[in-house]
C-alpha cells in the first residue's frame, strides 16, 4: 500500500482533466442549412452533393428534412472542415450556419 494517499487521487485527476481537454478539442460541429421561399429543391440538392459530397439521395433526404423540419444538420465535422463548405453553400445563396 502506498505511504502517501494523495499520489493516486492528484494523478488521477489529472488524467481525467486531460481527457475532458481532449473532448473539447475534439468537438464535432453541424453544418446546418436553413429552410427558405427562394432556393429550389433541385439547386440545394445539386450543392449538397458538390460541395458537402453527398450521393444524390442523402442530398434529397436532407433537401426533404430542409423543407419540412426548417433546418437540418446535413453534415458532422470539424469546424475547420465545415467553415469552407458553410461559406460555400452561402455563396450558392443557400442559407447555412455551423452550430458551437
Amino acid at each position: 500500500m502506498n505511504a502517501n494517499p494523495n499520489v493516486q487521487p492528484e494523478r488521477q485527476w489529472q488524467e481525467q482533466q486531460d481527457a475532458d481537454v481532449a473532448v473539447m478539442e475534439d468537438k464535432l460541429h453541424y453544418l446546418i442549412v436553413w429552410n427558405d421561399d427562394v432556393n429550389t429543391f433541385d439547386h440545394v440538392i445539386e450543392s449538397l452533393i458538390d460541395i458537402c459530397g453527398h450521393s444524390p439521395e442523402q442530398a434529397e433526404q436532407c433537401a426533404l428534412f430542409i423543407h419540412f423540419q426548417g433546418k437540418y444538420g446535413v453534415k458532422k465535422g470539424s469546424f475547420d472542415i465545415l467553415r469552407p463548405q458553410a461559406e460555400a453553400l452561402i455563396d450558392r445563396g443557400i442559407q447555412a450556419t455551423i452550430d458551437y
